[in-house]
């Protein structure tokens, strides 16, 4: 997966940590869980269990002690917390752990997950973020006489026809999910310039009119999961109401996909190396060695601007002046800036995806370089220095007729791992340098215009020199039928 780009450079371009675990094996190894005592008995919670403890000890993850009851023993931050059966309001595994972001919990449950044929994806997601509040969990197992089923903050839903955990779904699909959690971008991470981005300047507003009617043309496909709000669901009491406000980091609720535009950017061409070049920043910019089509690069990497959706607005129908904010990335710096003026009591929050959102347009000012060096005749640098990307992302698949022409489409093999991770961000940057390479050994790379990036359990990113509108209009040719499976 970095045979590309190193895990150094990957830490110097996004501020990944070169340790963070990219594939299941090594997500295995830096995993640790512990397991609440079961409240009640039940002989199939029981059977499961066992077998999930015998899968999690063949993959190489660490047990770690059980999770008794009280403050005093709480389990230690990064240890996942398996919690089977239901548990009373004072009990609750919420109460074990010690942080809020760093211990996801898990609840396993004797019981069919709550889906339902005639449900809208809309109602699917309501239903299972309606749970996971309840029950104050990350993640949801269900367990039934057949099979059990995994439901997670995205919504993805994805059922195993075997009636106890074996070890290769574990290893490919449960871990990926255990150690890769939703976590929205944290004070400190972004550099905050409230009130700074300008609704009435022209350039803001000639991108503007492309997300609203990117936004409207979406609305008319049930497919596309617009918002779950924080105040429509249940919860135990007013202490979970708060714990769930304050992991959402005070946002309105959960909103699904994002639209971003990529405002246009100049790049050098690459350099071609033996490998003993150096890679010391150049105007400002770093020189990242890439390999690539059997060629040693040095790549220069500028800065990036893009405006996308704030966290929590209804994507489908835009306020301009309200729900889009402009983050930034350079010298492995990013910044947000909000729009003046914003309602009393509206909070502009940036995308859990915002480092996704990074990656893909680094990955774009990468790729330019490259073709600018490989394929002086391709369409796609002047395409991004004139007009800049778009950017869409939404929870589910496209079929292949709805592949644009000039666009790779990558990802169907990686870990599925949720958004706002960093792994989510690694494999956009690293898949894009793969769909590059195929491209340049199909045709040069002449004809390369963007990349689908399918995010298995999660979603689709549709990444390209199209404005959203018009992709919206492609994508929606035929209202949007996708797949549900994972991956």
């Amino acid at each position: 997966m970095t045979r590309h780009l190193s895990p150094f450079w990957l830490n110097r371009l996004l501020g990944i940590p070169a340790s963070t675990p990219l594939t299941p094996r090594a997500m295995a190894s830096t995993l640790r869980v512990a397991f609440c005592p079961p409240q009640e008995e039940n002989p199939r919670l029981d059977r499961f269990i066992a077998a999930l403890r015998e899968a999690f000890a063949e993959c190489g993850v660490t047990m770690a002690e059980a999770a008794a009851g009280g403050r005093e023993s709480r389990v230690e931050a990064g240890t996942a917390l398996i919690a089977p059966g239901r548990f009373a309001d004072g009990e609750l595994p919420i109460s074990r752990v010690s942080t809020l972001y760093n211990n996801l919990i898990v609840g396993v449950y004797d019981e069919p997950p709550p889906v339902h044929n005639g449900q809208t994806p809309q109602e699917t997601l309501d239903a299972v973020v309606g749970k996971l509040a309840w029950e104050m969990v990350h993640l949801l197992i269900y367990v039934t006489e057949t099979s059990w089923t995994v439901c997670s903050m995205n919504g993805g839903i994805t059922t195993f026809d075997t009636p106890l955990p074996e070890p290769r779904d574990v290893l490919e699909s449960l871990i990926p999910k255990l150690t890769a959690q939703v976590v929205p971008p944290r004070d400190g991470e972004l550099e905050l310039r409230p009130g700074s981005l300008d609704t009435g300047a022209p350039e803001f507003l000639k991108f503007a009119a492309d997300f609203v009617e990117c936004g409207r043309i979406w609305a008319k496909n049930p497919r596309f999961m617009n918002h779950t709000s924080r105040e429509s669901l249940a919860y135990r009491n007013g202490f979970c109401r708060k714990i769930v406000s304050r992991y959402l980091d005070d946002r309105s609720g959960m909103s699904y996909g994002f639209f971003a535009r990529q405002l246009p950017v100049k790049v050098a061409p690459a350099i071609e190396t033996d490998g003993g070049g150096s890679a010391s920043p150049v105007d400002g910019q770093s020189l990242a060695p890439v390999t690539i089509a059997g060629k040693r690069l040095l790549v220069p990497v500028p800065g990036v601007r893009i405006v996308t959706t704030r966290s929590g607005c209804r994507k489908t129908a835009i306020d301009p002046r309200h729900d889009l904010v402009e983050i930034g990335y350079e010298n492995g710096r990013a910044w947000l800036a909000t729009p003046g003026g914003l309602p009393e009591g509206l909070v502009s929050k940036p995308s859990f995806d915002t480092l996704t959102i990074i990656a893909h347009a680094v990955g774009n000012a990468m790729i330019s370089s490259i073709l600018l060096a490989l394929a002086p005749g391709s369409r796609f640098p002047g395409l991004l220095e004139r007009f800049g990307c778009g950017m869409t992302h939404w929870h589910h698949y496209p079929d292949e007729d709805m592949v644009p022409d000039g666009y790779v489409v990558h990802g169907f093999d990686n870990p599925p791992v949720s958004c706002s991770t960093p792994q989510s961000a690694a494999y956009s940057l690293f898949g894009k340098l793969d769909a590059l390479e195929r491209a340049l050994e199909e045709d040069g790379g002449l004809n390369y215009l963007g990349d689908v990036h399918i995010e298995p359990g999660h979603g689709t990113n549709v990444v390209g020199t199209r404005s959203l509108a018009k992709m919206a209009m492609f994508l929606n040719a035929d209202c949007c039928v996708c797949s549900r499976s994972e991956g």
